[in-house]
């Protein structure tokens, strides 16, 4: 627990503790079409900044004299700036992978010990809205401006951004961390039927061709996976879909939300999440009441977990959940596309990995072999489309 809360610590240290001029997306007066990101889609260009403000300040001062010193100075701290920024950003990879992890761990802790995924759900959505509130309130982040109109643009939006959140809830409570992951390595294949079919968007057939391995090891490794479930297979699926059209009513209604201020792509997020949580707030109640949740808590009580375990699951879940999602927009905003994408694919092998490990989930060999093809697929399919279109 104590090594999870500093984790934490680290990450907010390093979201706020440095100027954010690697944003991915600045502040603006009006949002565009260009600042949606589809989950794990769009991706900006990192913008160099230095941090040698105040010897840029004194520069008039100095003498044409000493002109070869500063050429050698300005040098050295241009590879110090660099260093520090490849640290940086090397840090918010390191956390994007950290928050990631700790979310599958504690998110199937607290589904083993009470099944009510739709409440899990709801839980995880609502712990990230104090904590931005609380940015908003006390300046350290500048709060967005919308109009009812912007609300309306948003809210397709965040019914993907909630179907793809239920999904994979449901989907984890239903069977193994590392079995969801697998078939939502499918996402891809998903993401370029519906592209097509909806906005008549179509690909090279080199692009096509890798959803084959994709297809195919997905199938593979539903063939004998030993936690197979069907409920677990449709729910992983589920938010597959609900990513990629997520990804695509972005692409289609972002540029209404005219007159937005403050709406970058970590506020963007926070207000999709709100808009997600008051939507689940009354369906989730529908379907696990108070009496229900109730009683899945005095039974998981009655087995033996604390009180403090339950709370620990519960919230830890929630606060991973947010934070990886913050990290992933700092990180993934630092790098070009093929380094997301190859970052993309490490971040799902290291939860498959990390999520066997923690919970002895067994694997069959055809399930390895399969999981490694779909895995190695959706590498090649973001290169592909980076390359080829």
């Amino acid at each position: 627990m104590k090594l999870a809360l500093a984790s934490m610590m680290l990450g907010l240290a390093l979201s706020y503790g440095f100027p954010n001029t690697h944003s991915p997306m600045r502040s603006t007066t009006k949002a565009s079409a260009s600042s949606t990101s589809s989950g794990e889609g769009k991706v900006f260009s990192p913008k160099s900044h230095s941090l040698l403000g105040g010897w840029r300040n004194n520069k008039a001062k100095i003498q044409p004299s000493n002109s070869k010193h500063l050429a050698v100075a300005g040098g050295e701290a241009k590879e110090e700036d660099t260093l520090l920024e490849t640290l940086k950003t090397g840090s918010f990879f390191a956390l994007w992978y950290l928050f990631n992890i700790g979310y599958n761990i504690y998110n199937k802790k607290a589904l083993n010990a009470m099944a009510i995924p739709w409440t899990m759900a709801l839980l995880q959505l609502f712990v990230g809205i104090p904590y931005v509130m609380i940015l908003w309130l006390t300046g350290l982040r500048k709060a967005p401006k919308v109009s009812r109109d912007n609300v309306k643009t948003l809210f397709p939006i965040a019914m993907g951004h909630l179907g793809t959140h239920i999904g994979a809830v449901i989907s984890l409570g239903a069977g193994a961390v590392s079995f969801t992951h697998i078939v939502k390595a499918s996402e891809p294949a998903v993401s370029a039927v519906l592209s097509a079919l909806i906005l008549g968007v179509f690909y090279s057939p080199i692009t096509y061709l890798t959803l084959v391995p994709i297809i195919g090891g997905v199938a593979l490794a539903s063939l004998k996976e030993l936690s197979f479930t069907w409920l677990g297979f449709a729910a992983a699926m589920l938010s597959n879909v609900s990513s990629a059209l997520r990804g695509i009513l972005a692409k289609r209604t972002m540029g209404g939300l005219k007159g937005a201020e403050n709406l970058n792509e970590q506020n963007l997020y926070a207000l999709l999440t709100i808009i997600a949580f008051t939507v689940l707030l009354p369906v989730s109640l529908a379907i696990e009441g108070p009496a229900k949740i109730k009683g899945v808590i005095d039974a998981a009580l009655a087995a033996g977990n604390s009180p403090a375990d339950l709370w620990k699951f519960s919230l830890f879940a929630g606060a991973y959940y947010y934070l990886y999602n913050e990290v992933a927009f700092l990180a993934l905003g630092r790098v070009n596309p093929v380094t997301h994408a190859v970052g993309n694919t490490i971040k799902r092998v290291v939860i498959i990995i990390a999520s066997v490990i923690a919970f002895s989930t067994p694997i069959s060999p055809l399930g390895i072999v399969g999981s490694s093809i779909a895995i190695v697929g959706t590498l090649l399919y973001s290169l592909a489309k980076q390359r080829f279109g």
